[in-house]
């Protein structure tokens, strides 16, 4: 190794030697990125591939959607999958989850996330090696440098984005979901059945809360469709990830199950549910005097020194003055 180490050495000492190195590096890239793109392109143009996977679509239940989301996107990517997809299935059924509770759940979502994550990670350092060409001072070290963090920043901005999708997409539907349970209790204690109460509350939010009157409208096309009311629910409470709609759902299948009333169980759920806004609010409220601390600190206690003793420095600053100057 030490020998390796040595040798590289003598080679890099020479500028011209340098050069040749970075030249060597970029075509391979170039190459490496050609021949990823052309083997996606013939894994999607594939008509065995294709085949392959409408005849998993078409055996396996809905139940195993993750399972054909997989099959589907090694399909389509083909020999590429091997280098840029993890191989675990569980790393692959938590990202699936969470593209899901991000509101992507398209049946190509999965592979184009890998394929943004493929695209950044090798377009990134060309992009960092083309534009060094308006940096002259930098060296080739350098450029290896700056091209390898491009490289990590392709690799782990994607899924950056995606963590803050989730976060974006879950506080939408937990601001929406007191409306939605206050309508669905309406509806509910006036007469309407489960499915048209959830229809009409996703009508109700269509405009104020898109996001969660899309999720509603879903589990009423599934119950339409002949799904089970309590799978379709916990459909629900699978694609949200939501804490609150998994509570709501767990109760609403608990009333099925044992046959008793749906308003009554809401209106009890809802008085909880409200209970627990309320202390939420109070505990956020009691850490705002722990909060105001730092900007106290750093804003307001500056600006009251300055005004409080700064007339008694600058009067110091001429009494010193002065006596330096009579002395």
């Amino acid at each position: 190794m030490d020998q390796i180490n040595s040798t590289l050495n003598a080679l890099l000492a020479n500028f011209q030697n340098q050069q040749v190195a970075f030249v060597i590096l970029v075509a391979v890239t170039i190459f490496v990125l050609s021949l990823g793109l052309s083997f996606v392109f013939m894994g999607a143009t594939n008509p065995i591939r294709r085949r392959l996977d409408h005849f998993f679509h078409e055996e396996e239940d809905n139940e195993e959607l993750d399972g054909r989301i997989l099959v589907k996107v090694r399909t389509m990517m083909g020999t590429v999958s091997h280098w840029v997809m993890p191989k675990a299935d569980e790393e692959l059924s938590a990202l699936t989850r969470k593209l899901s509770y991000a509101g992507h759940r398209g049946p190509n979502a999965l592979q184009t996330f890998y394929g943004i994550k493929a695209l950044l990670t090798i377009s990134l350092p060309i992009g960092v090696l083309i534009a060094s060409r308006w940096l002259p001072e930098q060296s080739s070290a350098e450029l290896m440098v700056y091209g390898l963090a491009a490289a990590g920043l392709g690799l782990v901005l994607p899924s950056y984005v995606l963590d803050k999708m989730v976060d974006r997409h879950m506080t939408k539907l937990r601001r929406a979901f007191p409306d939605a349970l206050d309508l669905l209790v309406v509806c509910v204690e006036s007469g309407l059945g489960l499915a048209a109460a959830i229809q009409r509350v996703a009508d109700e939010l269509m405009v104020s809360h898109p996001e969660l009157s899309t999720e509603l409208a879903l589990v009423n096309a599934e119950m339409r469709a002949g799904v089970d009311r309590s799978r379709a629910l916990k459909n629900l409470a699978d694609r949200t990830g939501l804490a609150d709609i998994r509570g709501l759902v767990s109760l609403l299948v608990q009333t099925m199950r044992f046959g008793t009333g749906v308003a009554d169980a809401l209106r009890v759920y809802s008085e909880e549910f409200r209970d627990k806004r309320m202390q939420a609010a109070e505990e956020q409220a009691a850490l705002i005097g722990t909060k105001l601390i730092f900007p106290l600190v750093l804003c307001l206690f500056p600006s009251f020194f300055i005004v409080a003793i700064g007339p008694a420095v600058l009067r110091l600053i001429q009494v010193f003055g002065a006596m330096d100057t009579g002395g």
